[in-house]
């Protein structure tokens, strides 16, 4: 790299760095205006930056604090009201049991001096009619913000013969806290001769990946046959009851020359799992690789993916932050930076970031985060990190991961595949951290319990997991989760992790009575 060259990344490093630290965290992406395209007229200018300060809002996939916990629970209202629905049915979308808020078609139309694609949606479904003023101005800015998600390359497109389809997501975190789970399949429409891509994108307050996979595939195969049969299909799906986790849900659907169709839809019966599949986790990087990335995750630093597909970039990110389960990332979360918001490598703060390969230049220029390369023909995995990684979990329980994780290799299903990994991880976090409960002191019924951070942590036996855990207990996620346990009162406690503490206890009494 040339000395001028160096010389000017340092400049927009340091640059970023100060814009960075002296904005407020709540709108940090209102200012990455600047990198739009000089050939974008006026209106379409504000346009963007009404969606940009939309997405400013959709910072991150998850929230902060059990109110905002409690938020996701609450009936959420409808963006505006849909006179063509019965009030039953208005009831069944408030709850959350619609199986989608609306489609939408993202295509690429050409700019007006022809040299450039820029995304816009071209149809809609269902209409969002006789709404207010101030609503409209909400769902526009969603829809503007839809744009960039679908198509993050932004206007470097040319027309194509070949493309292969891909299915990414994304999530919609909106200002009042709730949040929207965005599905996406980006296809090229039948026809003759180069033309660019569309991307059909379902927006849902259901996060379940596998599920709007399936519902993708049949979207794709009746646009093969014409956009008019999408319509028929995707009414029947809205007006199909979600199906609870393990059961089965049928829709009627016809289609010319093959007739009625009979599509079932199956939600898996690990619920907390169904947004992820972690396959492609494993199919990109070493079980070694994968602790590495575990072990940066769970203290909170910042990670960023690199990949050309963005199938593989939102299936990764979404897995590693599932590998923290009974924990949740409380930092940014994007899983496919759109290119116009780049700058967002540069927030001094903790994240998880997806990126396209081809901008791999612009991320680099850092030394204090770990960038993970996904991709097939890669030099090496990790371009940039701390150089600690390897020391950070306590070695015994690193070769405990590493022996649960070779039980995957028997999984046939996906369903098995993504228990024997999360369980793997799951009794990770049984024996660091596990005892929690008991370091809980109530001072009276009804009283708020506190946590004895210094009494938990010194119990440990183990030197090494001792030194991790002192660590760990200062993340947010950590402080969140004990504030939520605090928040109850004394009692029996339900839930996967709970459960598996009371297993291995179980089974450490056992394993001692066959001792003696």
């Amino acid at each position: 790299m040339s000395e001028s060259v160096t010389l000017r990344k340092k400049g927009r490093l340091a640059k970023l760095k100060s814009r960075w630290s002296e904005q407020p965290r709540g709108n940090l992406i209102s200012d990455a205006t600047g990198k739009h395209s000089s050939n974008l007229s006026t209106e379409d200018e504000g346009g963007r930056q009404g969606a940009l300060k939309r997405v400013s809002a959709m910072w991150s996939s998850f929230r902060k604090g059990k109110r905002d916990r409690v938020k996701d629970l609450e009936p959420m209202e409808p963006p505006g009201p849909v006179p063509s629905e019965n009030s039953s049915r208005q009831h069944r979308y408030v709850s959350g049991q619609y199986f989608f808020e609306y489609l939408v078609v993202v295509s690429l139309k050409e700019t007006k001096d022809g040299s450039n694609y820029e995304p816009q949606i071209t149809y809609q479904f269902p209409k969002r009619d006789g709404m207010a003023r101030f609503q409209k101005e909400e769902e526009e800015k969603t829809l503007k913000a839809i744009t960039l998600f679908c198509f993050p390359e932004g206007i470097n497109w040319a027309p194509l013969t070949e493309y292969h389809s891909e299915t990414f997501s994304f999530v919609l975190t909106e200002i009042d806290g709730s949040r929207r789970n965005g599905y996406c399949r980006r296809l090229l429409p039948s026809g003759k001769g180069a033309r660019p891509p569309e991307a059909y994108c379902i927006i849902s307050s259901t996060a379940c990946f596998g599920l709007f996979s399936k519902i993708f595939d049949e979207v794709e195969k009746r646009r093969q046959i014409s956009m008019a049969m999408i319509y028929p299909f995707m009414q029947k799906l809205r007006e199909a009851p979600f199906p609870a986790p393990g059961n089965t849900v049928e829709i009627k659907s016809f289609i010319p020359e093959s007739g009625t169709e009979i599509i079932r839809l199956t939600r898996p019966l690990d619920s907390w799992l169904e947004h992820v599949n972690f396959a492609t986790l494993f199919s990109c990087l070493t079980d070694d690789e994968v602790l590495l990335v575990f072990s940066a995750a769970v203290l909170e630093r910042r990670i960023i993916f690199i990949a050309d597909e963005l199938s593989t970039l939102s299936q990764v990110i979404h897995a590693v932050a599932a590998l923290l389960y009974p924990f949740t990332w409380q930092h940014t979360f994007i899983s496919i930076v759109p290119e116009i918001l780049i700058d967002v490598v540069m927030a001094p703060t903790p994240y998880l970031l997806g990126v396209q390969k081809r901008l791999l230049d612009l991320v680099t220029d850092q030394s204090d985060l770990l960038v993970v390369d996904l991709s097939e023909k890669k030099k090496e995995t990790f371009i940039v990190s701390l150089g600690d990684e390897s020391s950070i979990l306590p070695p015994k329980m690193k070769t405990e991961i590493l022996e649960a994780l070779k039980h995957r290799q028997k999984a046939s299903m996906v369903e098995e595949l993504n228990r024997v990994v999360s369980e793997a991880f799951l009794l990770f976090f049984v024996k660091t951290v596990g005892h929690y409960a008991s370091y809980v002191k109530y001072s009276g019924s009804g009283e708020r319990g506190v946590f004895e951070k210094r009494s938990f942590y010194k119990a440990i036996e183990s030197k090494t997991t001792r030194h991790f855990v002192k660590k760990f207990i200062q993340t947010q996620m950590f402080d969140l989760f004990i504030q939520e346990v605090e928040q109850q009162q004394p009692g029996p406690t339900q839930g996967v992790f709970h459960k598996k503490i009371l297993e291995y206890h179980e089974k450490k009494k056992r394993d001692k009575g066959k001792k003696h």
